[in-house]
């Protein structure tokens, strides 16, 4: 499949962009490796004459937990709540998180992105696959080490509980098809 010309609008109504984290450390038992929804979010997709640009600007503070996986015992909405502040607070600081693309291909019957990605308050550049089926349904898995951005990974209970610094970012889309 090849990406429809013109321009495709994504965001929380007809796409999802989630954050996969993973816990390690001494005390890991007692964390989650968390799926967290961004649900407030935009990208643009503009396709024309065999050139491609993707754009998108996400609000670090619409992070929303919505599962913790493997823990010892059940999130709690007090738990939801506190991890969401420690996101705002000490991970992204309520920073805008924003892609630029410099580059789009379309490799295999998929994309491949490349560009600049700010979060943090620091850029660097990515390159992302994403797989492209003949329905238009588009999904990728970006893995970040968020220390490249200068973010520390968050920790807990004196440094024994700690999130991993890899991160996965996880895109679910559907595209008009050509």
């Amino acid at each position: 499949m090849t990406l429809a010309p013109g321009t495709h609008q994504l965001g929380p109504d007809n796409a999802t962009l989630k954050v996969k984290t993973y816990r390690e450390g001494v005390a890991a038992k007692i964390g989650h490796d968390l799926v967290i929804e961004v649900t407030r979010w935009e990208a643009r997709i503009d396709s024309r004459g065999g050139s491609s640009r993707v754009e998108l600007s996400a609000d670090s503070r619409s992070l929303e937990v919505r599962t913790g996986e493997r823990g010892v015992k059940p999130l709690t909405d007090k738990d939801r709540g506190e991890i969401r502040k420690n996101i705002d607070e000490k991970v992204l600081h309520g920073q805008p998180i924003t892609f630029r693309s410099t580059q789009v291909r379309e490799v295999g019957g998929g994309l491949e992105v490349e560009g600049d990605l700010t979060m943090g308050g620091s850029t660097q550049p990515v390159t992302a696959s994403f797989d492209l089926g003949a329905d238009g349904h588009v999904t990728g898995t970006i893995p970040l080490t968020q220390s490249e951005w200068g973010i520390k990974p968050y920790r807990g209970l004196m440094g024994a509980l700690k999130v991993r610094d890899e991160v996965e970012i996880v895109l679910d889309a559907r595209l008009p098809t050509s």
